[in-house]
């Protein structure tokens, strides 16, 4: 009996063509999966900028109540209508520190002024140093 090869050429043709048939459909179907995905986040940005649109057309609803901009007055601005007595309320853990009378402090000078004295200084060259507003020699 005579013993048949494995691989004959019709199938070796036959594999070539399936082959062939594979690589030519491989890209058409990647840009098919990778176009399903950009529509599938387009439609979720769109249904976002719907979503964002109702909550901007009922906030400019809300905006064209005038008890509403009443509300927002009073909450943001501290607004207190005509006839109406109003309070304000201190935290007294936020307490600024006042100072004593008669105490003199020096408040230090903005910072402009301390680099333009300096670069003074550096130009005369005379060795003087700025610190601070305060002219000191150098050693």
């Amino acid at each position: 009996m005579k013993k048949r090869p494995q691989l004959t050429g019709r199938a070796a043709i036959l594999a070539v063509v399936v082959c062939a048939i594979a690589m030519s459909l491989a890209y058409p179907v990647r840009e098919y999966v990778a176009q399903r995905r950009q529509i599938a986040q387009l439609e979720k940005q769109q249904a976002q900028a719907l979503k964002d649109l109702q909550e901007l057309a009922e906030r400019s609803r809300r905006l064209d109540d005038p008890d509403y901009i009443r509300q927002l007055a009073r909450g943001r601005l501290h607004y207190c209508g005509s006839g109406e007595t109003c309070y304000v309320l201190r935290d007294e853990s936020k307490k600024v520190k006042q100072p004593k009378a008669g105490s003199t402090t020096q408040a230090a000078p903005p910072w402009y002024q301390t680099l333009w004295e300096s670069i003074e200084a550096a130009d005369r060259g005379n060795g003087a140093r700025v610190e601070m507003g305060a002219r000191t020699a150098a050693p």
